[in-house]
């Protein structure tokens, strides 16, 4: 019978291989749900602010304030849709003003 030394050794090599591949993906995985969680937060300030104000310059701001870049602005009437990039992600949110008779 021949001895079969290093096995336990190689094993655990890729054991651990295996569990930081795992990890590494799993870090991605994340970073992308946050990157997303940040474009939808930056998306939904800067919408309302551009539909409180009426002026893109707050919805460039308030989107950089909250971590993102405006990728489009979108009017119609007393609407407007903002898209904004944090990372890879892309998100958009829409508000629209409503006026209130006194």
């Amino acid at each position: 019978m021949a001895v079969e030394r290093g096995q336990a050794s190689l094993l655990t090599i890729a054991l651990i291989g295996l569990t930081f591949v795992v990890a590494m993906g799993l870090a991605h995985v994340g970073e992308a749900a946050l990157d997303a969680a940040r474009a939808q937060t930056a998306a939904d300030a800067a919408a309302l602010a551009g539909a409180a104000t009426g002026a893109d310059s707050d919805v460039h701001e308030t989107a950089g304030r909250n971590g993102g870049e405006v990728a489009s602005i979108r009017r119609s009437d007393l609407s407007v849709t903002v898209a904004v990039r944090v990372g890879r992600a892309e998100r958009w949110a829409r508000a629209t003003l409503l006026l209130v008779p006194e």
